[in-house]
């Protein structure tokens, strides 16, 4: 197998001189996770520093770690054993290692950024990609000043895509990852109400998006929602960055990939789109009218990137969601099952809104209820409490019939819905778990939302636990 980096090409590329010959096969950034093969980077964070952990990097099969310089000195009898790669600064290391990646490798690029469904989208177009040839894309969630670097220095020179998740928190972020990346195609799924606690107003969340036009190839092209408010916005930044090829998906009659039609239900979607004139039909393997949306953003770039669309639309039937972002999950209980709907990763308020919808489009038991589970969406700045309010409406025109609510935030929202919608209101995620488990019965399907620092995935893992698997053993043999 060709190895992934030889110590002569992370030599010259970070500029640095191993201490003995060494070829791994991964990067890894986290001691915690190193594969055997990896080249283990040890980053000084404001919280922790990876020189602490490069032992247990070599221990978990590490084959050479990328430290700095100034730490390799106060190191003794580092040689063949445990190579090392001493530079003056291992993030910039690393983003060496991503730039010397990206320009040795003749992929075609997508980059991918937007207030909700970049992970999502991401997930769906890798798949679909990785059907039709090599790719490479961000793991998780990992799309910030380490995630994306590193995503980009575990990709293959023989990569023939690659898609990656561009992440923000504030203005200048983005603009720096798409130049690390120097994105083929790139994307922004939409611009909402998230990071308002940084930003101004969403113009200036759109504003900050738009830098993922930045340095981009005179050949480049930029894929944006027709459907969004931001779209003559964001249009204007990609004019004015000379990106010569602009489209458009959504429902909107001038978009280019647009949808004509499509049909939801509690497991997935068919779709009957216009792609550049041509009627095409196809299913998606995922609930939601945002997943639909999202699926024709996946149509527009395999189109830009020349993947063959049949295959890519083929491909969107078998897509499945990932843990904390609508993973569904069958828990039996005394007297039945329940289906628990796990969106508990992250939320603003139109991740908030589509994963409603969804729980509307769920078909309960007998018996049954529409349970929703809701934390503090964050980062919102001083709009919190009315966006949080806002969502009464959304629960009242989808059925919800229960709601239990976690938060400084949401008692905004526990003070807007009827009463007897109410299940219980708590401080926090904590404290609302007994009374869920008390509550849930045969037949219910529950969603659990919220923000990742509202820590719902914490409800996730107690409802889980009370699954009783042993119920669901079938009887086997002639006498059954």
């Amino acid at each position: 197998m060709t190895p992934l980096w030889t110590s002569i090409d992370a030599d010259i590329a970070t500029s640095g001189q191993s201490t003995a010959a060494w070829q791994a096969s991964g990067v890894s950034i986290d001691s915690r996770s190193v594969e055997a093969g990896d080249l283990f980077i040890a980053i000084a964070g404001p919280t922790f520093d990876g020189h602490q952990y490069v032992e247990n990097a070599f221990a978990g099969g590490a084959v050479a770690a990328l430290v700095t310089t100034k730490w390799a000195a106060g190191q003794d009898g580092c040689g063949a054993e445990n190579p090392l790669l001493p530079v003056a600064d291992t993030l910039e290391g690393l983003e060496n290692l991503a730039q010397a990646a990206r320009k040795r490798c003749t992929a075609r690029i997508a980059a991918i950024t937007g207030s909700a469904g970049k992970t999502g989208t991401k997930d769906m177009l890798a798949k679909a990609l990785a059907s039709q040839g090599r790719a490479t894309s961000t793991r998780g969630n990992l799309n910030n000043h380490l995630g994306l670097p590193l995503s980009l220095a575990r990709m293959p020179a023989d990569s023939e895509f690659g898609v990656f998740e561009l992440g923000m928190s504030h203005s200048g972020e983005i603009g720096h990852l798409a130049n690390l990346a120097q994105p083929h195609v790139a994307v922004i799924t939409n611009v909402e109400a998230a990071h308002l606690a940084f930003f101004e107003s969403e113009q200036e969340i759109a504003d900050a998006k738009a830098e993922i036009f930045q340095n981009m190839d005179a050949t480049g092209a930029a894929l944006l929602n027709r459907d969004n408010r931001h779209f003559q916005r964001l249009r204007d930044h990609a004019e004015r960055n000379r990106v010569e090829q602009i489209f458009s998906f959504g429902a909107h009659v001038d978009a280019e990939f647009r949808l004509l039609d499509c049909v939801t239900t509690s497991l997935g979607s068919n779709v009957r789109a216009s792609i550049l004139g041509e009627i095409v039909e196809y299913n998606v393997g995922l609930p939601g009218r945002h997943l639909v949306q999202n699926s024709l953003a996946v149509i527009g770039v395999s189109y830009l990137l020349g993947a063959d669309l049949q295959a890519t639309a083929s491909a969107l039937a078998d897509v499945q969601p990932a843990k904390g972002r609508g993973l569904h999950h069958t828990v039996t209980i005394a007297g039945g099952d329940f289906e628990l709907i796990d969106e508990s990763y992250n939320a603003n308020p139109a991740s908030m809104r589509a994963a409603i919808e969804v729980l509307a489009k769920a078909h309960p038991g007998p018996g049954g209820r529409r349970i929703a589970v809701l934390g503090d969406m964050l980062e919102l700045g001083p709009d919190a409490p009315a966006l949080h309010r806002s969502l009464a409406e959304d629960l009242a025109n989808n059925d919800v019939d229960i709601v239990f609510l976690a938060g400084e935030h949401m008692a905004m929202l526990a003070n807007a819905v009827p009463a007897q919608t109410i299940g219980t209101y708590e401080a926090t995620s904590d404290q609302l778990i007994d009374s869920i488990k008390v509550a849930v019965s045969p037949g219910d399907v529950v969603l659990v939302k919220g923000s990742l620092g509202s820590k719902m995935t914490r409800i996730i893992d107690a409802l889980l636990a009370i699954d009783l698997p042993l119920n669901r053993q079938h009887p086997t043999g002639s006498g059954a």
